[in-house]
């Protein structure tokens, strides 16, 4: 990709598997509020856009039923106490981590998820390497617009001094892809997360890799 001095990543689905724990706290969030729950692969689709989108999608009638402002404060209560129960990074991610901090690319995080857990997560598995200066979560309240806008990964840029035109964007899912077109910039998408290749070349990704090491490689 040629010059590449920053890398943003997604974090859920990308650095991280979060989707048990994200999957527990939706149903436990349904099951309080007299709901049924949902299956881990319906889960998977609905996660991505965070967890009011989540919880949109899993309850019937979304942001129409009289309950969703309820479940969805449930499902925020869950998943700040449920938010490391079997979360881990995906194989491989760590050791590609390193490999391009070593290098001298300066490497942030950008998720939809509520900020506070992003920097909990980030510190615990990435500490060392990613700098919780360029990490950011959902921040709607302070005027930063979460993914697919561009202000939160535009935000993570500003402080990193980098720019959009020596920087490349990795995501797992078609929010991924639509938030790098709106900043203009590279996307690399990865298969392993929570999406499939038939779903990520529908949604128009330009570049599937596979594997951290294929990820590596082709930042290199």
């Amino acid at each position: 990709m040629g010059n590449i001095r920053s890398v943003i990543f997604d974090l859920d689905g990308t650095l991280l598997n979060t989707l048990e724990d994200l999957c527990d706290s939706c149903n436990e969030a349904l099951r309080l509020n007299g709901y049924e729950e949902r299956t881990i692969d319906e889960v998977r689709q609905f996660v991505g856009n965070g967890l009011s989108v989540l919880m949109q999608k899993a309850l019937p009638n979304g942001k129409s039923n009289a309950d969703y402002d309820k479940a969805l404060k449930t499902l925020r209560e869950c998943y700040a106490k449920n938010w490391q129960n079997k979360t881990s990074p995906y194989d491989g991610v760590q050791a590609m981590l390193k490999t391009l901090c070593s290098m001298g690319i300066k490497l942030g995080i950008v998720s939809n998820k509520p900020d506070e857990q992003v920097k909990e997560l980030s510190s615990l598995y990435f500490s060392g390497v990613i700098s919780l200066d360029y990490v950011i979560g959902e921040m709607e309240s302070k005027g930063i617009r979460k993914k697919p806008a561009p202000d939160s990964v535009l935000t993570v840029l500003r402080a990193m001094k980098e720019d959009v035109s020596s920087s490349v964007y990795v995501g797992d899912s078609e929010v991924d892809i639509a938030t790098a077109k709106a900043c203009a910039m590279p996307c690399i998408s990865v298969s392993w997360g929570f999406r499939s290749k038939d779903a990520l070349k529908d949604a128009g990704a330009a570049v599937i890799v596979d594997s951290p090491k294929e990820l590596l490689a082709c930042i290199n």
